[in-house]
């Protein structure tokens, strides 16, 4: 049976699923939602439509599955609650200090709805978190380890958007090499966020606007760049477009641990993820889990979920046959 999946939502994420739904055989895009005049926006699947989110409860039963592409400030608390009243629904919530608040409320209303809501699907929280619970499951004595990049941080490059005389930016998160190797050769140090990653800014000002004003809004900014060591480079705006159109990102995920009576043999588990388009990897991933929701709620299922909750064979459209005779 084909999965009908919705997409509510067609920024660069929405863009992703509507990619990656191709790939998928057994999965099929039904209708894209959207908060804009519906005749504004155009998408590449032929024969689909577009239509008002203020129309999406009409089409209940006509799709299995709503990806909801929206954003974690603002858009996923309100939607994700809502519209799993209606649907199976996937998120990629990534608020990780907001993650428990969040899974209440989408677990009392799927609870009452009889559905499955699978919320904070994507790569951190998402593949990121599965790898730290896989690794420090199985290396109980150890300490886990997070960089992320080289890429381009989206929320940090919306911070520097909205400082006076800025046009435009990009914020890249870079992972200190140094500390980076010290984990991998098993040195286990004690690491502050200025020594896990540097900030690089490349920015569009406008003209005649105070550099070095805008730099040091920057570098003193709290809870983005103040403890951080950051750069800024002022660029033109076609030089921005030519080398900083894209949105790659990626990052590792490191375990160290110990075995043995006198714990006298060391371990080391890294994850990594290297990216040239962090959405519609991130699209990639929601796609996989919008299956496994489907697959839990026709057997019953429903309340909130995270990628903790879900067994892998759910994830794959091949048969628990084919996984075992090709896979395991």
């Amino acid at each position: 049976m084909t999965i009908r999946v919705g997409v509510l939502g067609y920024g660069n994420l929405g863009r992703g699923v509507e990619c990656a739904l191709q790939q998928n055989p057994d999965m099929e895009l039904v209708a894209v939602f959207t908060r804009r005049d519906p005749k504004t926006v155009s998408i590449l699947t032929p024969g689909v439509s577009v239509y008002s989110v203020d129309d999406a409860m009409k089409m209940k039963d006509q799709i299995d599955v709503m990806i909801i592409c929206g954003g974690s400030a603002k858009d996923l608390p309100e939607q994700t609650p809502q519209f799993v009243q209606y649907f199976n629904v996937v998120d990629s919530f990534d608020t990780h200090a907001a993650i428990p608040e969040h899974f209440e409320r989408v677990d009392q209303a799927a609870k009452a709805s009889g559905k499955i809501g699978m919320i904070s699907i994507g790569w951190d929280p998402g593949m990121f978190s599965l790898n730290r619970l896989y690794a420090s499951t199985i290396l109980p004595e150890g300490q886990d380890y997070t960089f992320w990049g080289k890429g381009v941080s989206q929320g940090h490059s919306d911070a520097i958007r909205r400082i006076e005389g800025v046009i435009d930016a990009r914020q890249y998160t870079i992972p200190v090499e140094q500390s980076l190797e010290a984990v991998r050769n098993g040195e286990n140090p004690e690491l502050s966020a200025r020594q896990k990653h540097t900030r690089e800014c490349f920015v569009v000002a406008q003209e005649g606007a105070d550099l070095a004003r805008i730099e040091h809004e920057i570098v003193t900014m709290p809870n983005y760049f103040a403890d951080y060591d950051t750069t800024v480079h002022f660029i033109s705006a076609e030089e921005l477009k030519a080398n900083h159109s894209g949105i790659p990102h990626g990052g590792f995920v490191i375990r160290t641990g110990t075995t043995g009576w006198n714990k006298e043999n060391k371990h080391i588990i890294e994850y990594r993820l290297k990216l040239d388009s962090n959405p519609e990897f991130t699209s990639s991933v929601l796609v996989a889990y919008a299956r496994a929701a489907y697959r839990l709620n026709q057997e019953g299922q429903c309340g909130c979920k995270t990628a903790f909750d879900v067994a892998p064979a759910y994830l794959s459209a091949k048969t628990p046959e084919e996984l075992r005779k090709n896979l395991l």
